[in-house]
């Protein structure tokens, strides 16, 4: 599913994207399974992150890379701080 909202990459040098949540979905649980969540709650965290994210981009028409990922940070926190961790630093730890 794809919301009709900018998102404007890190450095503003390339192209802007539409927001896509097969994309977030597949970030965050990759996160979750790297921590070595079972399969299943990495599916039901990576859900409830993006329909969280979802509801707060509602009312955006653009948002920053950097504040998607800040927004799915805290709101992945809430279900799996140590995945919310490696999400976060994700290009630091890689």
């Amino acid at each position: 599913m794809s919301l009709a909202i900018d998102i404007v990459k890190r450095d503003g040098k390339r192209p802007t994207e539409s927001f896509n949540r097969e994309k977030l979905h597949a970030s965050v649980r990759a996160a979750c399974l790297s921590v070595r969540s079972p399969e299943g709650e990495a599916e039901t965290t990576a859900s409830n992150v993006c329909d969280a994210v979802i509801i707060w981009l509602e009312t955006k028409p653009e948002v920053t890379s950097n504040d998607l990922r800040r927004k799915a940070t805290e709101t992945l926190e809430s279900f799996h701080p140590e995945a919310a961790y490696l999400y976060k630093h994700h290009r630091l730890v890689m």
